[in-house]
C-alpha cells in the first residue's frame, strides 16, 4: 500500500493539519491486528456487508450500541453481514481493558461475538490508517475526527464505505440502509 501525505490549508494560507492518505480503495486493502495480536486481511470481507465500529466497555451508549448491533447480526446472519469492532481509549478513557478483557465482557454480559480487533486510535497522529480511510472517505457532520465511542461506518459487499452514523444512532436505525445494500 502506497502512503503519501496531503496538507490542508485553512482559508488563510496557513497549514491546519497533516494528514495520512493511503492510496487504498476499499477495506480490502488493509490488514488489522486482531484480538490476539495476528495480522487479519479485511479481505476476508469480501463479499459481506460490514459495520466498522470503534467501541468502548464503559461508555454511556455501550449497552444499548452492543444489544442492538448483536440483534442486528443476528437479524442479517443469513445475508453475512459482519461487524468488525475496535476497541478504543481515546474518548475519556472508557476502554481501559485489554482485548481479552473486552472480549470477555462482550460475551458474557450481551452473549455477542463481534468480530474483535485490537485495540486502535481513532484520531491524531497514531490513528489507524483503516479509520483515517474511513473518516476521509465519509467525513463527519463538524469535521471528519471521531467524535465519540461507537461511531459507525456501514461497508458495501465490494468494500466501499457507504455511510458513517454518530455514535448516538441506534444501530436499528440502520436496517434500511442494510436493507437496500442487500437489494443490490
Amino acid at each position: 500500500m502506497q502512503l503519501f501525505t496531503v496538507l490542508h490549508k485553512s482559508t488563510s494560507g496557513s497549514i491546519r493539519s497533516l494528514v495520512k492518505m493511503s492510496s487504498a480503495t476499499t477495506i480490502y486493502d488493509f490488514t488489522v491486528k486482531d484480538a490476539e495480536g495476528k495480522d487479519v486481511s479485511l479481505e476476508k470481507y469480501r463479499g459481506k456487508p460490514v459495520v466498522i465500529v470503534n467501541v468502548a466497555s464503559q461508555c454511556g451508549l455501550t449497552n444499548s450500541n452492543y444489544t442492538e448491533l448483536k440483534e442486528l447480526m443476528e437479524h442479517y446472519k443469513d445475508k453475512g453481514l459482519a461487524i468488525a469492532a475496535f476497541p478504543c481509549n481515546q474518548f475519556g478513557g472508557q476502554e481501559p481493558k485489554c482485548e481479552l478483557e473486552v472480549k470477555n465482557f462482550v460475551a458474557n454480559k450481551f452473549h455477542f461475538e463481534p468480530d474483535l480487533y485490537g485495540k486502535i486510535d481513532v484520531n491524531g497522529k497514531n490513528a489507524a490508517p483503516l479509520f483515517d480511510f474511513l473518516k476521509h472517505a465519509k467525513g463527519g457532520l463538524f469535521g471528519d475526527n471521531i467524535k465519540w465511542n461507537f461511531t459507525k461506518f456501514l461497508i458495501d459487499q465490494e468494500g466501499h464505505p457507504v455511510k458513517r452514523y454518530a455514535p448516538t444512532t441506534s444501530p436499528k436505525h440502520m436496517m434500511k440502509d442494510i436493507d437496500d445494500l442487500l437489494k443490490n
